[in-house]
């Protein structure tokens, strides 16, 4: 057994959010690791904005301003600069990122890299891509976001559903674009279907509210959608979502450059839904092109992918079953083993 410190410095969240509401991408991965390690056997801490003490999955959750324990045999830093130099002690110190890196070109970010030379974790191989060669760091490890087991092992059957597709990603990641393709050229080709968009700024915490008009001009605009087959259903708690993908025959997605791994797709993946993507960000890497969904990068090619799956039983079939083949490989005990393996 190894003792393990996660930190993160960001929105307020702690160990029964995750069931009570919904949360971004990068939370649900940080909380899914540390209950993924502790599953593993080991002694888990988590340091954060919660507000007490507690512990739940197995995992210990105390607030920043309590501080950190004085060592432990894997320290993971999440996102911040500030937490890289909070463990000196810790027989290894890891940095998991999840936004393009870029943003650690900067002076608070370079000089503490430069000194700590901390591992960085990265999503994928596009993930990987945007961190420079000449930039600091210790080693460069590809680790990819596990799927929750209850996506993962979810019953599903394999009875035809309705013209269903699904949207459960941030609405500014090119939901104005899909709204508007779905009226244009989407609703044409299958007049009898319906885009359930499952999305606003409740999920992002604090973070959400900055960026809340924008986010609800984008939705106010597809609720002028109604006739086109657009309903909006507002963000749902991840039991809530999984009973809802049981329904989903589709989830097109065009994917954003501030993606680098999409829990969205990957999601709707394990539970048999078919995804139409374009070759934006990491999203293309996140299904299997003919198989899984279809990479259509000309949006007339986005269109008729995505009424195909919708209107074509037999290809929908092959789809889903090859879904629920293929992308239920890789969970979050999978990513936990494969951080395991960083200790020293």
């Amino acid at each position: 057994m190894a003792t393990i410190v996660l930190a993160d410095d960001g929105i307020k969240f702690d160990g029964f959010t995750l069931a009570e509401r919904p949360l971004g991408g990068a939370e649900t991965a940080f909380i899914s690791l540390a209950e993924g390690l502790a599953a593993r056997g080991h002694d888990v801490t988590i340091v954060n904005n919660c507000d007490q003490v507690h512990e739940n999955n197995g995992v210990k959750w105390q607030p920043l301003s309590n501080g950190f324990p004085a060592t432990a045999d894997l320290y993971i830093a999440n996102r911040g600069h500030r937490l890289l130099d909070k463990m000196p002690e810790a027989k290894r110190t890891i940095f998991w990122i999840h936004n393009p890196a870029g943003y650690l070109l900067k002076w608070r970010y370079l000089s503490r890299l430069w000194k700590i030379k901390p591992a960085i974790v990265f999503s994928g191989a596009h993930h990987l891509a945007t961190y420079p060669r000449w930039a600091p760091c210790g080693e460069r490890i590809v680790i990819p976001y596990g799927i929750e087991n209850r996506f993962m092992t979810a019953d599903v059957n394999d009875a035809i559903r309705a013209k269903r597709a699904i949207f459960t990603s941030n609405p500014l990641r090119s939901l104005d674009w899909l709204v508007d393709l779905w009226a244009e050229k989407i609703h044409p080709l299958s007049p009898d279907a319906e885009l359930h968009v499952f999305a606003g700024p409740q999920t992002y915490g604090a973070a959400g509210d900055e960026k809340a008009l924008r986010m609800k001009a984008i939705l106010d605009h597809a609720e002028t959608l109604r006739d086109k087959g657009i309903v909006l259903r507002g963000p749902v708690p991840k039991s809530q979502l999984l009973d809802e993908m049981r329904e989903a025959r589709v989830m097109p997605y065009r994917g954003d450059v501030g993606e680098t791994f999409c829990l969205a797709l990957g999601e709707a993946q394990a539970m048999g839904v078919p995804c139409v993507v374009q070759e934006v960000g990491c999203v293309a890497e996140r299904i299997r092109d003919g198989q899984t969904g279809f990479v259509a990068n000309d949006d007339d090619l986005f269109a008729k992918r995505t009424a195909e799956i919708l209107n074509d039983d037999v290809l929908w079939t092959a789809q889903h079953k090859a879904s629920l083949e293929q992308q239920r490989s890789w969970g979050w005990a999978q990513a936990a083993e494969a951080f395991e393996k960083l200790i020293k």
